[in-house]
């Protein structure tokens, strides 16, 4: 059966696991583009003039004076020039590491005040916000230590507003797109739950459309298929009790009128029974299902045909084969003897004749079982395929069974991998053909 949706899966075959890596890398591409835009903005970054010449000034002297004083005091030297928006350190140390958001305008435009800072070797960065976010820097003094300083800038606030909405940003995306997502994927979830609460309950049920992540999709499909199955076993089961119920009414009827009778005749009245135990054989065959079982072993097709035929043909039956004398094959011999004599015997007994054709094409057995009868109308070749549907309309008493012979064996065939259909012959006549693959079921 095919569900809806189902033809325009291939758009949308993406797993939950693939949208999410999706996702990962999307917020991934969109942090790296927003950090090289603040690191942009940050190279950029520049002070008007007079604050420039503030901060120069302000190292020129810090610089001069702790390069100038003995290295026991240079620190509380640099104390006191600290004030509260400029703060300075000194260090012993002689490696400074590369800052992430170097200032480099900025830097240019403090050096064009004071060429001194450059040959200090002045570098000025932007302090992470977690340290405040202003201007920091160092300098190499003469014996190669390091002085360090941080000035508030009142015109970084807008430089770190914006690296707040950047960090802010990816995650909201990422919180935004994962809820879509989210919500994306239980949508036919809801449905599917919604149509779990009606099985069994409607007489024609609507498959649940296909949609969602990947494994939403198949969780919806192996649904529909389990809500077939249902749907037919419940379908099977109303129309079984009511076969029973008219099948078996006419033997029981006719067996009551010959008790009723002064000299009953057993014969016919055995004849009944046997008839009821068929039915109610077939009955149980068909519900227990245990005419697709069995082991797979090699069997010769060809041989179990002509043995059909040729019984056939003992009992004075118009039957004949063509084909192989030997032809091997993977399968269960007891469930494809039951297909090939159940075809035969409908034959023999709707047209009385038969004639089995069988072939290799390939890595396929075709079985080709044909007879010379009235055939079948055109819209009744699905109908015939189904449970308890029999071929006469009538339903006269002549007709064995209870209509399962057909549905017997499509189920075995498609157990046993292959495919069976039924057309009627151009020169008259029934075909039925099982295509069955030589190396049997997978």
């Amino acid at each position: 059966m095919k569900w809806p949706g189902r033809e325009n899966a291939g758009f949308f075959r993406t797993g939950l696991l693939g949208r999410l890596l999706g996702i990962l890398l999307l917020v991934v591409a969109l942090e790296f583009a927003l950090n090289a835009f603040v690191f942009e903005r940050a190279n950029e970054f520049s002070l008007q003039e007079e604050d420039a010449a503030s901060i120069s000034d302000r190292l020129v002297v810090a610089y001069r004076l702790i390069d100038h004083a003995p290295v026991e005091t240079r620190q509380s030297v640099a104390q006191e020039l600290s004030t509260n928006h400029f703060r300075i350190r000194w260090s012993r140390e002689t490696a400074r590491r590369a800052a992430s958001l170097e200032l480099d305008t900025l830097r240019s435009q403090i050096v064009a005040q004071e060429e001194e800072l450059g040959r200090a070797g002045l570098r000025l960065h932007l302090e992470p916000l977690s340290g405040g976010g202003n201007v920091a820097g160092s300098m190499i003094l003469s014996d190669r230590t390091v002085m360090r300083f941080s000035a508030e800038v009142h015109e970084t606030f807008k430089l770190n507003a914006q690296r707040v909405v950047m960090l802010l940003l990816p995650t909201a995306l990422l919180m935004l797109v994962g809820g879509l997502l989210v919500g994306a994927a239980l949508r036919p979830l809801r449905k599917l739950v919604a149509a779990s609460r009606k099985v069994g309950e409607l007489e024609d049920p609507e498959p649940v459309p296909l949609a969602g992540p990947q494994e939403a999709r198949d969780l919806i499909n192996a649904f529909n298929e389990m809500q077939d199955r249902i749907h037919q076993l419940i379908s099977n089961r109303q129309l079984t009790i009511s076969a029973i119920a008219h099948d078996l009414r006419t033997p029981l009827a006719r067996l009551q009128m010959r008790l009723d009778q002064q000299r009953p005749d057993r014969d016919s009245m055995a004849a009944d029974v046997a008839e009821m135990r068929m039915l109610l054989q077939s009955l149980q065959t068909f519900n227990e299902g245990h005419d697709h079982r069995g082991p797979v072993e090699r069997i010769d097709i060809a041989a179990t045909a002509q043995t059909l035929v040729d019984d056939a043909c003992d009992r004075g039956l118009d039957a004949d084969y063509d084909g192989p004398g030997h032809l091997e094959m993977q399968g269960r011999a007891l469930a494809l003897r039951r297909v090939m004599s159940n075809l035969i015997e409908n034959a023999l007994h709707y047209a009385g004749n038969v004639h089995v054709r069988l072939a290799q094409e390939g890595k396929e057995v075709i079985v080709m079982v044909m007879d010379d009868g009235p055939g079948i109308a055109e819209s009744q070749i699905d109908e015939v395929l189904k449970p308890f549907v029999r071929l006469d309309h009538a339903r006269a008493r002549n007709t064995p069974g209870m209509g399962l012979g057909l549905a017997i064996v499509n189920r075995i065939v498609r157990a046993q991998g292959g495919s069976f259909s039924i057309a009627n012959r151009t020169s008259g006549g029934l075909c039925a053909t099982i295509r069955l693959p030589l190396d049997g079921p997978e």
